[in-house]
């Protein structure tokens, strides 16, 4: 290879470097732009009394009646005691990672609670009942917000978050509604 050819295909190296750190310049500054905390709603009506629905949004012991993750892992869940009190706590593990739910509010409509995962951020949720004009008629809402870091990766997958999560949260929603209103 002559001198020609090696001055050839060290501009072809440095354009490519130049524009790939260019491209990667803008990717980061335009997920600067997304927001970094992503917020998923799913919500469900039940028939049922208050005090069912409340009983069983509340106490962790009963998340084992209507919760998919706490029936597939039913023996394996840790439910400290008392299971429905302010740091109250269920541990479970799946895919060789401890998972971890810990009770941070109780209030009359609901509860507000944290779900760790080691290598995950962990994930502010709130499951909260409110009463509808229809007697005995109650909104179920469930939300969780999930900070995301300053990453690229991080950013853009969190575009897809609510439609990752989201079947999840319906699910869990639809047994506690099938649960509640069967045992009435």
């Amino acid at each position: 290879m002559g001198i020609k050819e090696i001055k050839f295909c060290m501009r072809l190296v440095k354009g490519f470097l130049f524009v790939a750190a260019g491209f990667f310049m803008l990717i980061t500054l335009i997920s600067l732009l997304i927001p970094s905390r992503v917020m998923t709603v799913k919500s469900i009506i039940i028939h049922a009394p208050q005090q069912k629905i409340i009983h069983a949004i509340n106490d962790l012991r009963a998340w084992k009646q209507w919760h998919p993750v706490f029936e597939t892992y039913s023996s394996l869940v840790f439910i400290s005691n008392p299971s429905n009190a302010v740091n109250a706590t269920a541990e479970w593990s799946s895919s060789g990672k401890k998972n971890n739910v810990t009770i941070t509010a109780v209030f009359p409509e609901g509860i507000n609670f944290l779900l760790n995962r080691p290598g995950e951020n962990a994930v502010e949720n709130s499951l909260t009942s409110m009463p509808l004009q229809e007697a005995g008629t109650y909104q179920v809402e469930w939300k969780a917000l999930t900070k995301l870091k300053w990453y690229p990766w991080e950013k853009f997958a969190g575009i897809f978050t609510a439609e990752i999560t989201g079947p999840g949260y319906e699910a869990a929603l639809k047994e506690l509604k099938n649960y509640t209103e069967q045992t009435q």
